[in-house]
């Protein structure tokens, strides 16, 4: 990319990074671009994508990849960290840190070299802000796959 380009969209990377950033979890282009136009209406997806593609290729962002999903982005200097995604209204939440020794589920004699957990439920907003109630002990059934 020559450096004009990357010139003229440093207003454009700014006001991305800057939605990113004031959002604090991961965001698809469609919600990076209503944000980021509050601060440059003429903002256009095609812009977004590109902008998203150079801050991808420099490191400042990384995607999020969930089954099914269209990718969503982050800023990247988050730390290991995995996600909540509510299945009412789709968004998708950082959960900082990991689960104590998540490796020590993979079978003996595995390595693992990388994981990423996601979990699914009902975020607090659309929960109504209500607490849950969380269960003391939660047992999985699990079927022998034959």
């Amino acid at each position: 990319m020559n450096s004009d380009i990357q010139r003229k969209s440093t207003r454009q990377r700014s006001a991305i990074h800057a939605a990113l950033a004031q959002e604090q979890r991961p965001l698809l282009p469609a919600e990076i671009l209503a944000l980021a136009q509050q601060s440059i209406p003429e903002l256009g997806l095609a812009t977004v994508y590109r902008n998203l593609k150079v801050l991808l290729e420099s490191g400042e962002i990384q995607s999020v990849e969930l089954p099914g999903e269209a990718p969503r982005y982050e800023l990247a200097d988050r730390g290991h960290h995995h996600h909540f995604q509510c299945r009412q209204c789709q968004q998708v939440f950082d959960i900082p840190g990991c689960p104590a020794d998540i490796e020590g589920i993979a079978p003996a004699g595995f390595a693992v070299d990388h994981h990423d957990l996601t979990l699914y439920g009902i975020c607090a907003n659309c929960n109504g802000g209500a607490a849950v109630e969380r269960p003391q002990k939660h047992q999985h059934e699990h079927k022998t796959c034959h």
